[in-house]
Formats: structure tokens, sequence, C-alpha cells
């Protein structure tokens, strides 16, 4: 436990931060980073490790998918799945804002909070489908959609954890690790279907099947195309890199 004041905790927090990344979405930079932020800062005094941290947002995250497969759809079961996501996904940015306030940082820690985050990437779509197919609240057609988005969700995450590997094996630095860039509102809003914060927040329509069919659908569809048009951007940067035995400076989007 430590002897200085909550607000002091905060203020070493910011400044231990590095900025986001340009590309962020709305809701995860100004949102979610925030709120990650004071939960950082209470993990900090309660003594916690950033490892205790990703397992505190584990079981928030991994107990409301749970829920799609165990309760029918309603109003209720739409908000407490939705407040159960967000906030295993604020204890998700606190996990790394803590171990840089603490220099606590490792392979093992990063591993940890890139497998979790993997497991719900999959098993949240997968969850919604055996849980609409169980109550038989949609036509059976439609339960392609999430079964859709597993498959897009799993890839979209191994592409962009790979590209950013590779373009550090060849000396590359993305602009998501660089201070330059415009990180400006309009970009934030543009790329908020891509937000698993608005994501989260989807499930409040829960109880509102085809209202909640179709914002899915929207959701599902817009990070369909972003795979789809990412995918062909990051083969041809990638095609262009020099070889790993030939280091680069430059700067990559």
């Amino acid at each position: 436990m430590t002897q200085e004041t909550y607000r002091q905790t905060l203020a070493r927090l910011a400044a231990a931060q590095k900025p986001p990344a340009r590309s962020s979405p709305a809701y995860s930079r100004f949102v979610n980073r925030r709120i990650g932020r004071y939960l950082a800062a209470w993990a900090f005094r309660m003594g916690l490790t950033p490892n205790g941290v990703t397992g505190i947002s584990a079981l928030f995250t991994f107990a409301s998918i749970a829920l799609l497969v165990l309760l029918p759809p309603t109003w209720w079961l739409g908000l407490l799945v939705a407040a159960g996501l967000l906030i295993g996904y604020a204890f998700d940015s606190a996990d790394g804002q803590l171990s840089r306030l603490t220099r606590s940082s490792s392979p093992a820690g990063e591993w940890l909070d890139h497998m979790v985050d993997a497991l719900k990437a999959s098993t949240m779509p997968l969850a919604l489908a055996v849980g609409f197919y169980r109550f038989d609240v949609v036509p059976v057609v439609w339960l392609l959609v999430p079964l859709a988005f597993a498959i897009v969700s799993a890839v979209l995450f191994f592409a962009m954890i790979l590209t950013e590997q590779l373009r550090r094996h060849v000396g590359v630095v993305s602009l998501a690790d660089s201070t330059a860039g415009n990180r400006s509102w309009l970009r934030a809003l543009l790329v908020a279907p891509m937000d698993y914060g608005v994501l989260c927040l989807s499930f409040v329509f829960l109880g509102w099947v085809p209202v909640f069919a179709t914002v899915y659908t929207l959701i599902f569809l817009a990070s369909a195309a972003f795979l789809a048009l990412a995918s062909v951007k990051w083969f041809r940067e990638l095609r262009s890199m020099p070889r790993a035995g030939s280091r680069s400076t430059g700067v990559a989007a």
C-alpha cells in the first residue's frame, strides 16, 4: 500500500502513459482510456499486479459472455451484459497503464493480455449465436452473421498483431507508435464502427432483438469491410518493406 494520495497516483499515471494511437476510435481513446486510468490508480493503491488486473478484466468479460448463452435476451440482460463487457474493457486498459506506471511490463504479461483479447474476440460472437439459437429469437439464417463475425474478429486480431510485429522486425515504426499525426475527433468518429466499446454498447439493445440484430449486422459489415481494405493495404506495405537484414527508420501508417 502506497502513502501517496489517489490524486497523486493519477498524476503519475498520466505522466507515465504513451500517447494514444492516431487511429484509436473515439470511445477507446476518450472514454475507456480515462476510466482505465482511474482503475489503474485504484489497482496500484491496492497493490495489485498488471496480471491481476488482466484477470479481473477476464472475469467481467467472460462472465458477461456466458450470460449470452445461459439466459434469454431481455432488456435487463442487455444492460447487464453491456455493463460487464465495458467494465472488462476498462480493466483491459488499466493493466497496461499499471504496468507502465510500475515499470513491470514483461513478455509474459503482454502474452497474457493478448491471449485474453484473442479469446474474447472469438467467444463473444459464438456465444451470441448459441444463445440466439437456444432461445429461438431470430431466423436461423441470421446466425450466419455472428458466426462470420467470429471469423472476421479472429483474423483481424491476428492480422493486426502480426503486421505490427513484422513492421518492428524490420525497424519500421508505425503511426500507432508514433507521436506524429493528427489525432482529430473526425478520424476517431470515422472509425467508431471498429471500436470494441461500441460493440459492447450495442448489447444495450439486446432486449429489442430486431434492433439489436440490425445494429450488430452493421457493425459486422463495417468490420468485414475494414478487414478487406486493411488486408490489401498491409500486404502491399509489407511487400515493399526491406528485408530483415536491412533496417529502416521510416514511418508506416
